[in-house]
């Protein structure tokens, strides 16, 4: 047993995020104007701004992204007796509510409006309560060598490269606890690279229209999927911010990076308008056409983000539109025309996907023995509806597109149109299959992403396909 105090860090330490990040981030989501309210407070010091801002975010400790190996050892370390001590830059209401939570602190530490207790701060805090070489300190970033440079041991958590070398300078260092870092593969689930596939939608009026041999059109829809998607990593980044708490409550949601602290918040506040600045560069090549399309779908998106994903029945009608909006911006990149039919076919087909989207999420829910979706307008028991709604869009866009065989505009394009047809018990297969999978509790909540995976899946789009190429082939008989 020993008698030398543990004192622990907060911010990127014990947690995997930052709590000034995150309250300004709460607080500027549930109050935007305090966006001009934040330098006005910083003027007035580091540790107004904190307390401002922790008045205002009302966090729930229980829902941070803890350092659960950490955590264990600490706990492990208070078994053993030591006094462990909370010390932190963050302000006093936010660590004295998360040291409640934990129930492992004997003592907190924390900014209180007057001093911000970081650095120098936090190492003359320390060197007054402890004396000098009496406590041990765990901690993560350069800031922190003021403190160990007062202490006896230091415990290294997530440090960048070299931290722990310079820290063993200073003292002598105990143990270091690593992660992976915010590389490549973290980056590639915040941007969602894999829901581009939904992007190939811009060119579905290329294929509708025969138009296979126009090399413009091409590098144009080449130029306007890139740009799109842009914009769609641009909004998912924004809605993973404004949307924290409720994928911290998701099962498979907790684990997206900003969510998890893989990624620091900050980086996503920087990244999301990079992003679309970007996008919107690459679409002036494309054409005003295509920007006044891209920019639509980016308000609604933004709308869906803010607040019509709360809204029953009118969640997924937004999410049918929005996918509806791509095929609209392939029309537009490309200068052809979209037909009634095709139009109406994709908002039936993709109105049906959103209902599958969010009976897959009740279903999850119910599983979990919850009443309520977290952050939407739906209770557990209104899966059953949702499914009836679903299946019957499904349907509805199985009619339309045998309607839209059936068109003489249509029947042109095609040299053996007969052939065609085949197509719409292949799309009814599709359909039936998808919602009985999601009925069985099999489907991913994000339909794309199973569809990509399914098997049944991937061979009724190839049948699909096959079939549409054939029945355009000109055959000898």
């Amino acid at each position: 047993m020993t008698a030398i105090p543990l004192v622990v860090d907060l911010d990127g330490t014990l947690i995997r995020t930052d709590m000034l990040h995150e309250s300004a981030l709460k607080a500027v989501r549930e109050r935007p104007l305090d966006a001009l309210r934040i330098p006005v407070w910083l003027a007035r010091g580091k540790a107004i701004l904190k307390q401002h801002l922790a008045q205002r975010a009302d966090l729930d400790a229980s829902l941070l992204p803890y350092n659960k190996d950490l955590v264990d050892w600490l706990r492990g370390q208070r078994d053993a007796g030591r006094t462990l001590v909370l010390c932190t830059a963050s302000d006093r209401a936010l660590a004295s509510a998360i040291a409640e939570h934990l129930n492992l602190f004997d003592v907190v530490m924390a900014s209180d409006g007057a001093v911000n207790l970081a650095g120098k701060n936090k190492a003359m805090a320390l060197e007054q309560r402890f004396g000098e070489r009496g406590f041990d300190y765990v901690g993560n970033s350069s800031a922190d060598l003021h403190v160990w440079n007062s202490a006896r041991r230091a415990i290294v958590v997530d440090a960048p490269k070299g931290l722990a070398k310079q820290a063993s300078s200073l003292c002598e260092v105990e143990r270091e606890f690593t992660t992976p870092g915010s590389g490549f593969t973290v980056w590639r689930r915040t941007l969602r690279v894999h829901q581009w596939l939904k992007n190939i939608l811009l060119f579905v009026p290329l294929f509708a229209s025969h138009h296979f041999s126009d090399v413009g059109i091409w590098q144009a829809l080449a130029l306007a999927f890139l740009s799109f998607s842009l914009c769609a990593s641009s909004v998912y980044i924004a809605n993973d911010l404004t949307d924290l708490e409720s994928d911290r409550q998701h099962p498979r949601k907790s684990k997206r990076p900003f969510a998890a602290g893989a990624l620091p918040v900050w980086k996503g506040v920087i990244a999301a308008p990079l992003l679309l600045l970007a996008s919107l560069a690459i679409g002036t090549f494309v054409g005003n056409k295509f920007l006044i399309a891209l920019a639509i779908y980016f308000l609604v998106t933004c709308a869906y983000s803010w607040g019509l994903k709360r809204l029953m029945l009118v969640d997924c009608l937004t999410l049918a539109v929005l996918y509806t909006m791509r095929i609209v911006a392939g029309a537009a990149a490309s200068g052809l025309e979209l037909s009634f039919w095709l139009l109406a076919f994709s908002g039936f087909l993709f109105l049906s996907l959103a209902f599958v989207k969010r009976y897959a999420e009740l279903q999850l829910q119910l599983l979990r023995g919850k009443h309520k979706a977290h952050g939407r307008a739906y209770v557990t028991s209104d899966a059953s509806l949702i499914q009836v709604l679903g299946v019957n869009s499904g349907f509805a866009a199985v009619v339309v597109l045998a309607l839209y065989f059936n068109n003489e505009n249509v029947l042109s394009l095609y040299h053996t149109p007969e052939l065609a047809w085949v197509g719409v018990p292949i799309m009814l297969f599709w359909i039936s299959w998808v919602w009985i999978r999601a009925h069985r509790g099999e489907m991913h909540d994000d339909p794309v992403i199973f569809a990509v995976k399914d098997r049944a899946s991937l061979i009724a789009g190839a049948l699909f396909g096959a079939v549409l190429m054939g029945a355009s082939a000109p055959w000898p008989w």
